[in-house]
């Protein structure tokens, strides 16, 4: 099930990313190109979708989309972990594999914060 997942969204990606190229493609050849008065043709430049010109800006938004995505993960498995504890039914199998989903998903916001403080201060530091 995890090698379909990964297999689909490395397919969205790339083909996300071939559209994008073949829209530049095709926005450059079907006349979008200027023409000045020495007859010299000078392409025109795409908009720029994120606003970003700087290389550590957009490593820096995809580290903290990466981070933001872990952390709502660990989130709901701090809540998945819970529900597996009230929903035990007192068998003592399901009330500790619920603890254990709650200690390892508080360990894991934990790592997630302390990743974020950590790549801020950097990021900061570089960008500045």
């Amino acid at each position: 099930m995890k090698k379909i997942f990964l297999i689909s969204l490395l397919t969205c990606v790339l083909f996300i990313g071939l559209a994008i190229q073949a829209r530049a493609e095709i926005a450059v050849s079907s006349g979008n190109i200027a023409t000045s008065s020495s007859n010299t043709v000078t392409a025109q430049r795409l908009p720029n979708p994120l606003g970003i010109t700087d290389v550590n800006a957009l490593i820096a938004r995809i580290i903290n989309f990466v981070l933001s995505l872990v952390g709502s993960v660990s989130l709901l498995m701090f809540v998945y972990g819970g529900l597996t504890w009230m929903t035990s039914a007192g068998k003592s199998d399901q009330v500790k594999k619920g603890k254990d989903i709650i200690v390892w998903s508080i360990i894991g916001l934990a790592i997630v914060f302390s990743s974020y403080i950590l790549v801020k201060f950097v990021v900061t530091s570089l960008v500045s």
